[in-house]
């Protein structure tokens, strides 16, 4: 296969930015490191786009190596013709290749092949073939009884080449694409209860039916989740006679008995065979294809939630709620370093309240805390009313309260991660200073936990895991590497999503560190064991040092661009020392043709302006520019709302038919997709994305079920 003309062509590229990335991906380096550092070589493609690119360039190597397989199985067999060739060159999916290899694949027992080791293969071929147009196919059956193979009479003869000619009809390749075609575009899938007294989340869906082909991908979940939990009993149904008319043209060759005996075995094929297999590829298509969206959506919204702008320079108090074993505290200073912990309880009756109250306005005024930090899980509502009243006893006009979601912070606060973070401290509180650090740098933070527990998406627990957290961790890498590390304070976890890190150099890097103090420049990486060229390449650029000799360290300019860089300073004029200043503001107002500076430079245009972004902004943070984060001070209830108040709230979650907005009370509202703009949109992700900070309008509250319904028009 010519993987260049055909990936330059899906991803409308230039062959020879396809022929490069491929050159790039099999020299292994990685994708953060492409995306960056090498955009000449690929036309400034962004690294999700890259990431796709990746992904396809290893479906076809597989897809190719499968083709390759099949035609030496079949070929094994002495089977192998030019049309199989054709056929399989002609192939487009992993799945046409094995309907090809379906007719030769080795089969379990079945019909067909007890009729095959009956002897009964010539007279299936030969009414197969309907060549004779006289003879009628139970008299041509006679000759094949033969009660030493079990076939005592010309029926069980007949019957058992009818089996053959079944299997033969449901093995075309042809028919079954056709077959799975017919259903995609004409079928329904229908959905209905298992016992329609039974209560459930599903009830919707008990007496439910739509076109496979505008089905959408949270209601395929929604229906297999119903499946697989016995509420539900779902099938695929074709309202008309087109599929036996399909298999009727290219199975049946002429008006003879022997024809109509073909006819009768397609028909037992069509029922027996063929439609269930393709009922199942038809869901398991749906089913991939809500995967593949769903897990789109967890990325996406991984990705904008990873990328929330930090709370910096803040002490900060996690209180991490609950009721029996109280509410957990952590304070923590603006660099995430634990300076005090305890255990309140605020849901304990009036003299713990006041306890509770007491210990915590001392906290916050021993240490100059100007934001709580609340997880969102259990006793979260107690716990906001009671650091709303706190937050009013301080008389701190600069205190205030953000809810945070606490998704995996349990998971993480038992992690063996945790414990060597935090050895001090009991697991209990662990959790309380996770979600303090969440609040001052979501990214540092959530890098600790699997992508998986976060939380946020639909139907994470049932997709693909393996897929899953491959997208994940994709997305994970993308983000920390977008950001970048400091190399003096990240954590192990944060490096080891740095590109072209093990964690085993990750562990070797922080050893260096503790043994010989702060790195003082980006080249002292190569003292570290295990840290080889290939590696300093691939992770250097992503990696800062604040206050190194060299200036140029605490940007994302690589390494291997330091001479380009400083040549480019010099033709403008400025020194190094003019970054240590806080960047050069006005440096990209000198340059008047960036296309004959870089031909000086020795370097791409692209590069060209990296590197000016880097000496305007060292060290800049590309979180900074976006909303920051709505700190609350009072607290309201559900009780509280009424149709037609306006509020500011965050987006939470962003899923296929809306997205939930935090808007200060406990439970969080949902904008439906079609109340969040005047126009039509086919997904939510078009307008919102998590984070967001909008303006809504309370549409209804139903205080029983605990919904908020709300509208952005």
């Amino acid at each position: 296969m010519d993987y260049i003309a055909k990936l330059s062509t899906e991803f409308n590229i230039r062959p020879e930015y396809a022929g490069n990335i491929i050159g790039l991906l099999e020299e292994g380096n990685t994708i953060p490191f492409i995306a960056r550092y090498r955009k000449e070589m690929h036309g400034s493609m962004d690294d999700q786009v890259i990431r796709e690119f990746s992904e396809r360039f290893d479906y076809l190597k597989n897809f190719s190596a499968r083709a390759e397989e099949i035609a030496e199985l079949i070929d094994a067999q002495g089977k192998l013709t030019d049309e199989i060739k054709d056929d399989l060159g002609k192939a487009e999916t992993l799945a046409d290749l094995e309907n090809i290899y379906r007719p030769y694949k080795p089969k379990r027992k079945t019909r067909a092949s007890v009729a095959k080791e009956k002897g009964l293969e010539p007279l299936a071929e030969y009414i197969l073939a309907q060549e004779d147009l006289d003879s009628y196919p139970i008299d041509l059956a006679e000759k094949y009884v033969d009660p030493e193979k079990g076939v005592e009479t010309p029926e069980d003869a007949l019957q058992g080449a009818l089996d053959i000619i079944a299997e033969v009809c449901s093995d075309n390749a042809e028919i079954r694409k056709r077959l799975f075609n017919l259903v995609w575009l004409n079928g329904v899938i229908k959905s209905v209860a298992a016992d329609k007294e039974a209560e459930s989340v599903y009830t919707g869906y008990y007496d439910f039916s739509e076109a496979v082909k505008k089905i959408s991908g949270h209601r395929i979940l929604a229906i297999n989740r119903g499946e697989r939990e016995k509420f539900l009993k779902v099938s695929v149904e074709m309202p008309d006679d087109k599929p036996m008319s399909m298999i009727r043209k290219l199975m049946v060759k002429a008006q003879s008995p022997c024809g109509d005996a073909v006819n009768t075995a397609c028909e037992d094929a069509y029922a027996r065979l063929l439609f269930p297999s393709v009922e199942r590829e038809i869901r398991a298509q749906l089913t991939e294809n809500a995967d593949v969206s769903a897990i789109k959506l967890f990325s996406t919204n991984l990705h904008q939630l990873l990328m929330q702008p930090p709370v910096k320079d803040r002490v900060v108090i996690g209180l991490d709620p609950g009721y029996r074993t109280g509410c957990k505290v952590a304070v923590v200073d603006g660099t995430g370093r634990v300076l005090d912990t305890d255990v309140i309880y605020p849901t304990h009756g009036e003299a713990k309240i006041k306890e509770s109250q007491q210990k915590l306005l001392k906290l916050i005024k021993r240490y100059g805390a100007t934001v709580l930090s609340i997880g969102n899980g259990t006793a979260s509502k107690e716990t906001e009313i009671f650091a709303a009243e706190v937050i009013a006893m301080s008389g701190k006009s600069d205190l205030a309260y953000m809810m945070v979601n606490e998704a995996g912070a349990s998971v993480y606060s038992a992690s063996k991660l945790a414990a060597e973070e935090l050895p001090e401290l009991d697991l209990t509180l662990r959790s309380a200073v996770s979600i303090a650090r969440r609040l001052q740098d979501p990214l540092a933070e959530l890098v600790k936990i699997d992508p998986k527990s976060i939380g946020i998406g639909q139907y994470q627990h049932d997709m693909p895991q393996k897929r899953l957290g491959e997208a994940l961790d994709g997305v994970v890498e993308d983000c920390v590497n977008s950001v970048g590390a400091d190399l003096n304070t990240a954590s192990p976890a944060l490096l080891c999503r740095i590109s072209g890190l093990s964690p085993a150099v990750c562990k070797n890097i922080v050893a260096y560190r503790e043994e010989n103090g702060k790195f003082g420049s980006r080249s002292e990486l190569k003292k570290v064991p295990k840290l080889g060229p290939k590696a300093f390449e691939q992770c250097a650029g992503f990696l800062r040092v604040a206050e190194g000799k060299e200036a140029l360290d605490n940007t994302a300019v690589h390494p291997e661009s330091y001479k380009a860089a400083k040549a480019l300073l010099e033709l403008l004029g400025y020194s190094a020392k003019d970054l240590s200043k806080g960047g050069i503001k006005d440096i990209k107002d000198k340059v008047s043709d960036k296309h004959s500076v870089a031909e000086k430079l020795g370097i791409g245009v692209p590069t060209l302006n990296d590197i000016l972004d880097e000496l305007q902004r060292p060290g800049r943070d590309p979180r900074e520019s976006l909303p920051q984060p709505v700190l609350r001070t009072d607290v309201m209830g559900m009780e509280d709302l009424h149709e037609g108040m306006e509020m500011t709230g965050t987006v939470r979650n962003v899923i296929d038919f809306g997205a939930f907005v935090d808007i200060g009370v406990h439970q969080d509202g949902l904008v439906h997709i079609s109340q969040i703009c005047e126009k039509f949109i086919k997904h939510p992700s078009e307008v919102l994305k998590v984070g967001d900070i909008v303006k809504v309008k309370i549409l209804s509250v139903d205080l029983n079920k605990k919904r908020i319904s709300l509208t952005m028009k």
